[in-house]
C-alpha cells in the first residue's frame, strides 16, 4: 500500500496549472500555483534528478495566496534537455532567458541543492531579481574534502551509464537499488510514514531524464561547481534555509558560505539532513513568507 503524502491535503486547495515556454530553443515545461492574479513572487529550482514534484511540498506550506513558478529543469522530468556540451555557464543562461520569458523579474528566486548553483551562477552573471533564498546549497566543491572519494566514484558510475549499450545504461542508471541507498542516505526522519513517503517519491520521480548524456553533463556540472565560486559577485539580499544533518554539505561550510554574502540571514533546522523540502517543508514555509513580507499563513 503506498504511503500517504503528509502534504497532499493542502496541495489540493491550491489552484495548480501546467505551462510551457521555449527558453533558446529548450521546451521548458512549469507548473503555476497559488493566486496567479498577482505578480510571480516565487520562481523555484529544484535539484539533481528531480523534477518540480519535489518542491511541492513548500508549496503546500506556503499555501495558496503565494503565486509560486516551478519548473523542470531541462533535462530533467519532462524539459528538453540542454545543447551539449551543457556546462553551468549553459544553466545559468537558461535561468535568465527562463526569467525573462515570464517577466519574473521581480520574483524572489530560490534554489535548492544543484538549483542552489543554478542560481547562484545566474545570480553573479546579472541576473536582475533582487532577492533569491538557497535551500541546503552546495556550499563547497563536492571533489575536494572528506566525500570526495565517495564523489568520484559516482563520477564513475555515471560516465559507465553513459558509455554503456542503452538498454544496459538506462538500466544502471534506472536501478532502483541504487536510488534506494540514496534515498536511504539522505532521509533522517524518523517517522515511518513519511520516510516510506520519501523513497516513493525517489522511486517514482527521479529516474526522470532526458537522456543518458544529459544526466551525466548535469551530474558533472553539479560537482565540479559549487556557490562559493560565485560568492563574490552575488550582490543580492539572500536568505540561506540549512540543515544541520545534512550529509552533501556541512554546517560549518554553509556558514563560512553565508559569511562570504555580506547581509545573508541565515536560519538553521535541526534533526533534518539535504531534504528540507520534504521533511521540513514548514520550516522553508515559514521562513520565506516571511522573506516574502507575508503573514504567517493560517
Amino acid at each position: 500500500m503506498p504511503a500517504v503524502s503528509p502534504y497532499a491535503h493542502k496541495l489540493a486547495v491550491i489552484p495548480t496549472a501546467e505551462a510551457s515556454v521555449v527558453v533558446d530553443g529548450v521546451t521548458t515545461h512549469y507548473w503555476e500555483y497559488g493566486d496567479v492574479s498577482s505578480p510571480i513572487q516565487l520562481v523555484m529550482i529544484h535539484g539533481f534528478r528531480g523534477d518540480h514534484h519535489g518542491l511541492e511540498p513548500i508549496v503546500a506550506e506556503l499555501g495558496a495566496d503565494v503565486h509560486v513558478i516551478i519548473p523542470d529543469l531541462p533535462g530533467f522530468g519532462i524539459s528538453d534537455a540542454l545543447p551539449s556540451p551543457a556546462d553551468i555557464n549553459s544553466y545559468a543562461h537558461w535561468l535568465s532567458g527562463f526569467i525573462t520569458t515570464l517577466n519574473a523579474e521581480s520574483s524572489v528566486i530560490l534554489g535548492h541543492s544543484f538549483g542552489s548553483i543554478v542560481v547562484g551562477a545566474s545570480l553573479a552573471s546579472g541576473l536582475p531579481n533582487k532577492r533569491a533564498i538557497l535551500i541546503n546549497p552546495i556550499a563547497a566543491n563536492a571533489l575536494k574534502g572528506p566525500r570526495g572519494f565517495m564523489t568520484r566514484l559516482a563520477v564513475l558510475y555515471y560516465k559507465a551509464a553513459a558509455a554503456l549499450p542503452a538498454k544496459s545504461g538506462y538500466a544502471l542508471l534506472k536501478n532502483k537499488a541504487i536510488v534506494r541507498v540514496m534515498s536511504e542516505t539522505m532521509a533522517k526522519t524518523k517517522d515511518p510514514n513519511l520516510r516510506r513517503w520519501i523513497h516513493e517519491q525517489h522511486d517514482q520521480y527521479f529516474s526522470l531524464f532526458a537522456s543518458r548524456d544529459s544526466v551525466l553533463e548535469a551530474f558533472e556540472t553539479s560537482v565540479s561547481n559549487d556557490v562559493s565560486q560565485f560568492a563574490p559577485d552575488i550582490h543580492q539580499e539572500l536568505m540561506m534555509l540549512v540543515a544541520d544533518k545534512d550529509d552533501i554539505t556541512a554546517l560549518p561550510e554553509q556558514k563560512l558560505l553565508a559569511s562570504r554574502i555580506p547581509g545573508t540571514r541565515l536560519e538553521i533546522v535541526e534533526g533534518v539532513g539535504h531534504l528540507v523540502h520534504y521533511e521540513a517543508p514548514d520550516f522553508a514555509a515559514r521562513n520565506i513568507r516571511d522573506f516574502l513580507g507575508l503573514k504567517a499563513a493560517s
